[in-house]
C-alpha cells in the first residue's frame, strides 16, 4: 500500500509499543514487572465516577458543542485560576479528547512546512513526531542531568530563528521529572515574547510536584497570554486517563480555530467523561494530595534502588512520577567495562526478553543511554522489579 508522506513521517508510540509487548508476556501468564505505563495506578476518584453516572442516568448522551459543553470550559477556567494563578475566560477554552489531543490540535493549527519547533530533550515521544506530521522541524535543546534537566532561557534563545514559531515546555518532565523553576520560565517566555514565538506549556503533571517545587503555570506570568497557550489534562491529577479529556488555554482566535478543527475531526469530546471531568473542576481535590504522598514514597525507594545497581546513576526527578536512570556504562559505546549492548533500546529488549521488567529505552525520548521507569506501581511491584534488575546488570556485570 502507499500511504502520505505525513504518516510516512512518523512512527508508532515507543511507550505503546513497550506495553503492547508486555501485554503479550502477561497473557501468557507470564508475571511482568511493569515500569511501562505513563498513568496513575490510583482509581478514578469515587465523587467523579458517581458524576458520570448521574450524565448517564440523566440521559446526557447527545452531542455537545465541539469544543466542550459551557459549565465545563467555565469550571477549567475557574479550577486553572484558583490553583494556578491565570486569568481565563470560557472563551479562551476548549476541550479536547485528552491533553495528547489538544496537543496536536495546537500544533496542526499553528506549524506549516518548514517551521520550527523548539522542543527541550529529553522530551515526551509524541512532541517530535506530532510537529513532523504537521510539517514541521523539531529543534531540539539539551538538557542536563547535573542541571536537574531544566532548560534554560538562553538556551532556548540561541536556537531560535527566524523560522522558530513554536516552543513547547512540558514541566514537570515526562520522562525526566524535571521542573523548570519559575524565575527561569518567566526568562523563556521573555525570550518568546522577544522573538515573537509562542511558548506551550504541557502541564499534565502540574500537580505532582516534590518540595521544594510547587505546582506552576506560566500563565500566571505579567503579560503572559498574548504569546501563551496552556495545555492541561484530568488524565493525571485526577487518575482519569481513560476517560479522554484535556483542554487548551489560550487567545480567543487560537481557540476559535481549534474548535473549527476539532468540528471536523472527532466533534465533542464524550458527553459522559465531560460531566465527570466537570465534578473534577469543582468538587473535592483531596485524593491528589494522597496520591502525591505515596508517588512520593515510591520515588525514594526506586531512585535509592536504582543508584545502589552498579553502573547506574539516576537524579532525583523534581516532579511527575518517572525515574530516568543513566544506564550508558553498560553500553559498548559508554566505554564501561560492563559492556551489555550496544544500545539503551536493546538493553530493554533484553530486560523484557529475560528479566520480565517492562521499561522504555532512553532513544524513544531524545536520550541515548537512559531507561524510563514509571513508578506509577505498588512498593511491592517496585521491589520486585528493582531486584530482577539487579540480578540481570549483576549477571551482565559478571559476565564481562
Amino acid at each position: 500500500m502507499q500511504f502520505t508522506d505525513r504518516i510516512n513521517r512518523i512512527q508508532i508510540s515507543p511507550t505503546a509499543a513497550v506495553l503492547a509487548e508486555a501485554e503479550k508476556l502477561k497473557a501468557k501468564g507470564v508475571d511482568v514487572a511493569d515500569f511501562g505505563p505513563g498513568e496513575p495506578d490510583f482509581p478514578t476518584p469515587d465523587h467523579i465516577k458517581n458524576a458520570a453516572m448521574r450524565a448517564i442516568e440523566s440521559n446526557k448522551s447527545k452531542y455537545t458543542p465541539a469544543g466542550g459543553i459551557l459549565p465545563l470550559r467555565e469550571a477549567i477556567c475557574a479550577w486553572h485560576k484558583r490553583e494556578l494563578h491565570s486569568s481565563f475566560e470560557a472563551k479562551e477554552c476548549v476541550v479536547s479528547v485528552g491533553g495528547k489531543h489538544s496537543i496536536f490540535n495546537v500544533i496542526s493549527v499553528l506549524i506549516q512546512h518548514g517551521d520550527h519547533v523548539i522542543i527541550p530533550v529529553p522530551c515526551w515521544v509524541s512532541f517530535p513526531d506530532i510537529v513532523k506530521y504537521a510539517g514541521g522541524t523539531p529543534v531540539f535543546v539539551q538538557t542536563h542531568p547535573e542541571d536537574a534537566f531544566t532548560v534554560r532561557a538562553s538556551a532556548i534563545e540561541k536556537a531560535i530563528t527566524p523560522k522558530t514559531k513554536l516552543l513547547i515546555v512540558n514541566s514537570p518532565c515526562n520522562p525526566t521529572g524535571g521542573v523548570v523553576p519559575p524565575e527561569e520560565y518567566e526568562r523563556i517566555l521573555a525570550v518568546c515574547k522577544k522573538h515573537n514565538v509562542w511558548l506551550m506549556g504541557d502541564e499534565c503533571y502540574s500537580h505532582f510536584t516534590y518540595a521544594p517545587n510547587k505546582p506552576y503555570s506560566v500563565a500566571s506570568a505579567h503579560g503572559a497570554k498574548e504569546k501563551v497557550i496552556i495545555i492541561g489534562s484530568m488524565s493525571k491529577t485526577f487518575a482519569m486517563t481513560g476517560w479522554r479529556i484535556g483542554y487548551t488555554l489560550g487567545p480567543e482566535a487560537l481557540i476559535q480555530a481549534l474548535v473549527k478543527l476539532q468540528s471536523q475531526s472527532t466533534s465533542n469530546p464524550t458527553s459522559i467523561a465531560q460531566y465527570a471531568a466537570l465534578e473534577a473542576m469543582t468538587g473535592t481535590m483531596d485524593t491528589v494530595p494522597v496520591m502525591l504522598a505515596e508517588y512520593a514514597k515510591r520515588r525514594k525507594r526506586i531512585v535509592e534502588g536504582l543508584r545502589a545497581i552498579s553502573g547506574v546513576t539516576c537524579e532525583w526527578p523534581g516532579g511527575a512520577f518517572y525515574a530516568f536512570p543513566n544506564i550508558s556504562e553498560h553500553l559498548r559505546n559508554g566505554g564501561g567495562k560492563q559492556a551489555l549492548a550496544k544500545s539503551d533500546t536493546e538493553i530493554a529488549k533484553m530486560l523484557l526478553d529475560r528479566a520480565h521488567v517492562a521499561v522504555v529505552p532512553g532513544e524513544a525520548f531524545g536520550a541515548p543511554g537512559y531507561l524510563r521507569l514509571s513508578y506509577a506501581t505498588s512498593i511491592e511491584r517496585i521491589e520486585e522489579g528493582l531486584g530482577r534488575l539487579e540480578r540481570f546488570f549483576a549477571r551482565a556485570e559478571a559476565a564481562a
